[in-house]
């Protein structure tokens, strides 16, 4: 049986740590916390849509009409998920959840400074703001 160096040795869990680490989005900011759109595209957003992160790698979130969950696909600072599934419920609001999946698919940067999050495509010119839900 071939013996590590004692250094190779203390490595080994320090290296776990680091690879089961949450790289993504949701390693940054609390899953207690629930983030509620405040504006589209610089104008602010009448209906109510939200985001958490309640689990390493994931997003969850409630659009106008439907509840949704993903995965989230590269580590932060940029943004990126899976394909979303989301509930199919009819709502009043189903034009401005159409226009709120289409954003969220569109960003592919993020930024948390304090109680707000910011999501961001600069190539495209979009951005959608969320403020931490008191």
């Amino acid at each position: 049986m071939t013996k590590l160096p004692l250094a190779a040795a203390a490595l080994i869990p320090f290296l776990a740590a680091c690879t089961a680490s949450d790289e993504t989005l949701s390693g940054f900011t609390s899953p207690e916390t629930v983030w509620t759109l405040s504006e589209l595209d610089g104008t602010p957003f009448a209906a109510r849509m939200t985001l958490q992160f309640l689990e390493p790698g994931q997003i969850a979130g409630q659009a106008p009409c439907n509840r949704f969950t993903g995965a989230l696909t590269v580590p932060y600072p940029w943004f990126g998920t899976g394909p979303l599934a989301a509930t199919r419920m009819a709502c009043p609001d189903l034009a401005a959840e159409d226009m709120v999946f289409k954003a969220l698919s569109d960003m592919t940067e993020a930024e948390v400074s304090g109680p707000v999050l910011i999501l961001r495509n600069s190539e495209l010119g979009r951005e959608m703001v969320f403020r931490a839900a008191p």
